[in-house]
């Protein structure tokens, strides 16, 4: 597309309705094979908690805590409150969060294969190190490895879920990695359950199995396609043309070939993208990108998702049971994540956000209530009551799972420009991290504090979240990637906050050439 003396521009008209092509098995396998990076993302989140509540696993790095543990007089909200447990779980999500900004060079420079490669076998040396551990350094270092390879993967697979999938089913298929995260959970707390009957070594099992999702995601790296953005962006447009041509099943693709030339054109104008996301014309894009992971984080999830055995012998299930129930929760989550994939393309992002996020409240109050008036600190719950909680908190994960879940992570990986991408996704990851790290830190610290309340302290979190998507997220369900930069010009609030362009005055010059003559 010619800029004459502007310089490039990008995309600057619609093409969505030019767009050919059909789902085709390619585009299918490569979307399976790329979201195994988000298994390693969940399995990891599902076995810290089962493996911190093992018994042999405390007595070898935290003696303190099972010492508390085992001391009957010991508030029940208090009984897990130690910062080197935490540490071990939040560590993970600081390294993540330094080498997610680490990663954008390369998935943009490289391609996202290069970062899936980097993050499986940085994970695949993280869960050797904490099976094998002897002491707690070695458990940490091998968490900070771990934490490397989510940090790549997370900052690498959405973009290539959204690049690869055609714009109307995009929105179910970027869900592939959330659905894959949510499997790994589920695997993980099975694998604990079982495992925590293997003494003293079952925790050994639990961590070093982690590397099996490892493999899958470097082998797949080696072995899927590029996404033809990547190599368009990287001036290898005949290629990309022909992995277009694959991924489509159709040699028709010259609108959405056009359209990602005109954003490379404009991408490869931008030297340093980090510096330029923070550009007033980019402020949509960059306040989602920090509030929709910081939001997913907030309302709460990964402290019930983490600590879940733990939290449930605190409420007084036993050990047995607390796993059991993690694990229900697990499964729970991965079959509202199905339900978000079927319905996201048709009901779109913003209803689903909104329905879950009024869920959630309401689910979360009611939880807080019960643990109010029913449970104190030297006291256990009723086995009625004990089911009444599970099966909200259950509800409460089915709400996370059509919703925040998955488009936590769908909405900010599709509506960057292209030359803003890598950036604009390394930041949202980072966010993530950020506060996954921050409320892994502090979350048995805040339950010993707030107890019952901890659960009103996310509810608020999740109203103001729902009100936010209610003004400020427009739908972006249908809109194609190269496109969405002209999604915001439309927006009742943000087309106010974006500068006036030369193609905007132009139109409004010829809008008044028309009004003139008529």
């Amino acid at each position: 597309m010619a800029g004459g003396s502007l310089g490039p521009t990008g995309v600057a008209k619609e093409r969505a309705e030019q767009y050919q092509g059909k789902v085709t098995s390619y585009v299918i396998v490569a979307c399976l094979v790329a979201a195994t990076g988000g298994a390693i993302f969940g399995y990891d989140i599902g076995v810290s908690g089962g493996v911190t509540s093992m018994d042999e696993f405390l007595e070898e790095f935290f003696k303190t805590v099972y010492e508390k543990k085992k001391q009957a007089h010991e508030s029940n909200y208090c009984k897990y409150d130690d910062q080197g447990l935490a540490a071990f779980t939040s560590s993970l999500y600081l390294a993540g969060l330094v080498s997610t900004l680490a990663a954008s060079p390369i998935t943009r420079n490289y391609g996202r294969r290069a970062s899936i490669v980097c993050g499986g076998i940085s994970f695949l040396v993280g869960a050797g190190l904490n099976a094998g551990a002897v002491n707690l350094p070695m458990l940490l270092v091998g968490r900070i490895l771990l934490g490397v390879g989510i940090g790549f993967g997370n900052q690498a697979v959405p973009l290539y879920l959204s690049e690869v999938a055609p714009t109307h089913l995009r929105g179910g298929l970027n869900m592939m990695f959330q659905l894959a995260t949510t499997l790994g959970i589920f695997t993980a707390n099975m694998v604990n359950y079982g495992t925590q009957k293997l003494k003293p070594w079952g925790w050994r099992l639990s961590l070093g199995l982690a590397a099996f999702p490892a493999l899958l995601m470097t082998l797949g790296g080696y072995l899927l396609p590029e996404t033809p953005n990547s190599l368009v962006e990287r001036g290898l447009t005949d290629r990309g043309r022909r992995v277009l041509e694959k991924l489509r099943g159709t040699q028709n693709v010259d609108a959405e070939l056009q359209d990602m030339v005109d954003a490379s054109e404009l991408a490869n104008s931008i030297k340093h993208p980090f510096r330029n996301i923070l550009q007033k014309q980019h402020r949509p894009q960059l306040v989602m990108a920090i509030c929709m992971p910081m939001f997913q984080i907030l309302t709460g999830i990964n402290s019930i998702l983490f600590y879940a055995p733990v939290l449930f012998q605190t409420m007084g299930f036993g050990g047995n049971a607390s796993l059991y129930s993690s694990a229900l929760t697990g499964a729970v989550l991965v079959l509202s994540t199905l339900i978000s994939i079927a319905l996201v393309d048709k009901l779109g992002r913003r209803a689903l956000l909104i329905s879950g996020g009024i869920q959630m409240i309401i689910c979360q109050a009611i939880v807080s209530v019960i643990l109010g008036v029913k449970f104190g600190d030297n006291q256990e719950l009723s086995k009625g009551y004990s089911v009444v909680v599970v099966i909200f908190i259950c509800l409460f994960v089915v709400a996370f799972g059509w919703s925040w879940g998955p488009l936590g992570w769908t909405i900010p990986s599709e509506i960057f420009p292209l030359e803003t991408r890598s950036a604009g996704q390394s930041i949202t990851v980072a966010v993530n991290l950020l506060f996954t790290f921050i409320i892994a830190q502090a979350f048995l610290s805040l339950l010993c504090a707030f107890k019952f309340g901890i659960f009103l302290f996310f509810a608020g979190w999740v109203s103001v979240m729902t009100v936010f998507v209610y003004f400020l997220l427009p739908e972006t369900k249908g809109v194609p990637i190269e496109e969405m930069t002209l999604l915001w010009k439309k927006h009742w609030f943000w087309k106010k906050m974006l500068p006036a362009t030369n193609l905007d005055e132009g139109e409004s010059n010829n809008n008044n050439e028309t009004n003139s003559s008529v």
